[in-house]
């Protein structure tokens, strides 16, 4: 498993395991973020990343990122 940040712009990964701290965890699952879900990488911006994740975009900071393993 990797995290998100080591995704390439264009490629759609799924969602294997979330880390960090239940309220994180809880934030990242109301955005889109569940486990078996498919996450396309539309851009990388200095390590910060912009996903299309059940049918919205979504900029992510390197720090929640790091978060989402594929």
């Amino acid at each position: 498993m990797m995290p998100l940040i080591f995704a390439k712009e264009g490629e759609t990964v799924t969602i294997r395991r979330i880390s960090g701290k239940d309220e994180v965890r809880q934030h990242l699952a109301e955005l889109g973020f569940v486990m078996d879900a498919e996450v396309l990488i539309v851009s990388h911006m200095a390590g910060n990343l912009i996903v299309q994740v059940k049918g919205s975009r979504i900029a992510l900071d390197k720090s929640m990122a790091q978060r989402i393993f594929f």
